[in-house]
């Protein structure tokens, strides 16, 4: 701790108190979790759950970052040095008055879920989702506090009682800990509730009282949804009165359909009808964020590419497999504005509505620049690639780039005419595939085929 200087407490849990520290050698402020209890050995530290579903998730850039393990041996003290953030959920929404607005709920919720889903396909769940663990920079969220993980492939039961009460599931307070990674998206959607309305959505004050909550919103379940809790309970009378409950779109007037319909797949009773985090990214709710991510994503891959100097390299023979680099890119000349011209008005496609993108690239692999929908080719190559799949379509973004080659085996000479143009349209996807054809053995392609070789950008 010599390496930092102490400034202000920020917090205190059951097992941590929370400080906020100045970097002595960087002066970079950061937040020190000391451990209240004490540990026998390194060996000891290094199997602290925090510390391996820390390391295991990392880096994702919705997780809290973990800089530095402060141990001394002698008194057995242990603190966990992290990135310092601005603030939590809890205090974003404690004093407010008026609502925040549908976007920045859903900027905050489409990054929570991105950390969850990662977490999850690492094989973890946080086990203690709640407004003070999700932590904000701004407009950046990021989950913290995962000292209460646990493996999603571990034996049953878990421990009853984890997480805090008012965002725990049914499943996790009527069984005897036969709970799973469910338990974090019902978190998520009692925190997504709470934000919108700046409420508790289940604030009780007890288990039972929990239950009746949930009873008197979403109704009781079905009989055989409490018969299954019940061979996993030893502590609870499962004689609950029927109620068909309020509803949940009563206590959400001000949002959307899309939101009300999120939330009810993530607050859905039985954890087997509960939506997974990877569903709920793929919602209508989060359709636009999904398609601005992607096509950042898509332009950042391209931009990031090599540069090409001159149209000229486009130029050269494609057909001879023993051509390892060939640059294609977006040409800005007069011919190309010509070319872009006819290809519109023999396809009927409706080019200018899509953006611009003059980008140069180059890959390594051969493709196959078809209009046609091809599903057999769903494969990567064998390389990969910095383009995304090459399909024509009417709708999302577009990069036009006349690809005009010669099918001889020898490059163009100054004098000779282009034998072949094609124009491809590539698409943004998240997936980053490609059509893939290995090179036919022979000098000249059939007028149906394009191919491009080339090497990929380093």
């Amino acid at each position: 701790m010599h390496n930092y200087k102490l400034i202000s407490r920020k917090g205190e849990g059951t097992f941590s108190e929370v400080l906020k520290a100045q970097s002595i050698k960087t002066g970079n402020y950061v937040a020190i979790k000391c451990m209240k209890t004490h540990f026998n050995s390194v060996e000891q530290v290094n199997h602290l759950r925090e510390i391996q579903a820390l390391r295991k998730t990392s880096p994702h850039p919705n997780i809290i970052k973990l800089l530095e393990i402060l141990y001394d041996e002698p008194t057995g003290r242990l603190a966990l040095v992290f990135e310092l953030m601005e603030m939590n959920m809890y205090e974003l929404i404690k004093d407010r008055k008026t609502y925040l607005s549908q976007s920045k709920v859903k900027q905050y919720m489409f990054q929570l879920f991105k950390s969850i889903d990662h977490m999850h396909r690492k094989g973890i769940f946080h086990r203690d989702i709640k407004p003070e663990n999700i932590l904000l920079n701004t407009d950046l969220v990021k989950l913290a506090d995962l000292g209460s993980c646990r493996g999603s492939f571990g034996e049953h039961p878990y421990t009853e009682y984890i997480s805090t009460r008012w965002y725990r599931s049914p499943e996790c307070l009527m069984t005897d800990g036969y709970y799973d990674s469910k338990m974090d998206i019902w978190g998520i959607g009692c925190v997504m509730f709470e934000i919108l309305t700046l409420v508790p959505l289940f604030p009780g004050k007890n288990e039972l009282d929990m239950i009746h909550r949930i009873h008197n919103i979403l109704g009781t379940p079905p009989q055989h949804v409490l018969d299954r809790f019940k061979s996993h309970a030893s502590h609870l009378d499962f004689n609950f009165p029927q109620k068909t409950g309020t509803g949940i779109e009563k206590l959400l007037v001000h949002v959307s359909a899309d939101t009300v319909d999120l939330l009810k797949q993530l607050l859905a009773y039985d954890p087997e009808k509960r939506i997974t985090s990877e569903q709920a990214l793929q919602h209508e709710y989060f359709r636009e964020m999904v398609e601005t991510e992607r096509q950042r994503d898509f332009q950042s891959t391209l931009t990031s590419a090599r540069l090409s100097p001159t149209f000229k390299q486009t130029q050269t023979s494609l057909s001879n497999t023993n051509e390892k680099n060939t640059t294609f890119y977006n040409d800005k000349s007069q011919n190309s504005k010509k070319h872009k011209k006819s290809i519109k008005e023999s396809s009927g496609l409706n080019l200018t509505k899509f953006p611009s993108l003059n980008v140069n690239v180059k890959v390594e692999g051969v493709f196959k620049s078809s209009h046609a929908n091809d599903t057999s080719t769903e494969e990567e190559g064998e390389k990969g690639s910095v383009l995304p799949q090459i399909k024509q379509q009417a709708s999302g973004i577009h990069l036009e780039t006349k690809l005009s080659f010669n099918t001889m085996t020898n490059p163009l000479k100054k004098k000779d005419d282009i034998k072949k143009g094609a124009t491809v349209n590539l698409q943004s996807t998240s997936s980053n595939k490609f059509l893939y054809q290995k090179p036919q053995k022979k000098s000249t392609l059939q007028s149906s085929d394009y191919f491009l070789s080339g090497k990929k950008a380093v």
